[in-house]
């Protein structure tokens, strides 16, 4: 059993950065791929990252390429997703999942088998 805590949402103006953290707890995170989905409220829940226990190939999605980063410290059992140049569009509920299939599976499928409670996201001036 995992239980994922996400923080690091906010308020921030476009063009500006955060930097989500998912903190786990009950298990370790090494044996995990570790995804960040976003959900509007209307619009189908979208795969933004992912991310295997050895940092290969990440995945990012389209909308999302080039402007946030995602990474893992094992050590502290904590996922980050660091995201710059944020757009209006990024506005969401951002949520951090944990899933023992590859990050092909969770994204392909829009799910996975642990979900944080999710941080919310809203980019505006």
């Amino acid at each position: 059993q995992v239980q994922l805590v996400e923080s690091g949402g906010g308020l921030v103006q476009p063009g500006g950065s955060l930097r989500l953290s998912c903190a786990a707890s009950g298990s370790t995170l090494y044996d995990y791929y570790i995804g960040w989905f976003r959900q509007v409220p209307g619009k189908e829940r979208e795969g933004v990252s992912c991310i295997s226990s050895g940092d290969t190939k990440p995945y990012y999605a389209d909308s999302v390429l080039g402007r946030f980063t995602i990474s893992r410290d094992n050590a502290k059992n904590t996922v980050y997703l660091q995201m710059n140049s944020l757009k209006p569009e990024d506005t969401a509920v951002y949520f951090c999942v944990a899933d023992l299939f590859p990050c092909t599976a969770v994204i392909s499928r829009g799910s996975a088998d642990y979900w944080g409670q999710g941080t919310q996201v809203t980019v505006s001036s």
